[in-house]
């Protein structure tokens, strides 16, 4: 007799997926942006890249210290939850109890459905403790690890995503003629980047990468206008 085993996919890499956005996006659109507004001022790349590289190491420590942080602070943040929990539970378990009830209510389960729940959670505190941190505070434990590889992760797309607009500036002598070339590769980028997004996500790829060449485009070009104002 042939059985047939379900198996769900999903997606389970959103952090990583995130650090990445957050650095390749700004990679792209902020050196673009330098890049342009210097490139009125100079005739020769040099500058342009002199100062766009720059930018992209300053950038990329900027921007993985922040995802550090940001992620050192989840840390802190459930471990200071996870005590107050704790507490609660010790010194309150009636009003702990009751917030366990409301959770299924909000599902229409009735005392009949989830009595029987409330009672092997209240033999297990640590088990109770985790439920109310995940159900009621909407909270999951961070990887402790994850500041260090949030940093490299935002540092690393930052640095991939700043050298597509500079290579074209790298490539050819001219500032004025090297723009239109990294304005080009930039949006390309942007799309592409777009589309193997929306492939890892299970959004529509093309739709992805329409959303994110347009967005992307237009943070480039409010930055490109203000860059140029200024020079």
């Amino acid at each position: 007799m042939s059985t047939y085993l379900h198996r769900e996919t999903h997606f389970e890499s959103s952090d990583l997926l995130r650090d990445i956005v957050i650095g390749m996006a700004d990679g792209l659109t902020v050196p673009f942006a330098l890049a342009a507004g210097i490139s009125g001022a100079v005739a020769g790349s040099g500058v342009v890249v002199t100062a766009g590289a720059a930018e992209i190491v300053a950038g990329s420590i900027a921007m993985g210290l922040g995802g550090y942080l940001a992620a050192q602070g989840d840390v802190e943040h459930y471990a200071s939850e996870l005590v107050r929990e704790e507490q609660e539970i010790l010194e309150k378990p009636q009003a702990e109890v009751e917030e366990i009830a409301e959770v299924f209510r909000q599902y229409g389960l009735t005392e009949r459905h989830y009595g029987g729940v409330i009672e092997g959670l209240r033999a297990n505190p640590l088990a109770w403790r985790d439920f109310m941190m995940r159900f009621e505070l909407g909270l999951q434990k961070p990887d402790p690890k994850r500041a260090g590889r949030s940093a490299l992760t935002i540092g690393c797309s930052y640095i991939l995503g700043g050298l597509v607009p500079l290579a074209p500036y790298m490539a050819i002598g001219s500032a004025a003629l090297a723009l239109p070339w990294s304005i080009g590769v930039t949006l390309v980028a942007l799309a592409v980047f777009g589309y193997v997004k929306g492939r890892f996500t299970g959004a529509v790829p093309l739709k992805s990468a329409l959303q994110t060449a347009s967005i992307g485009g237009f943070a480039a070009a409010a930055a490109f206008a203000l860059a140029r104002a200024i020079s």
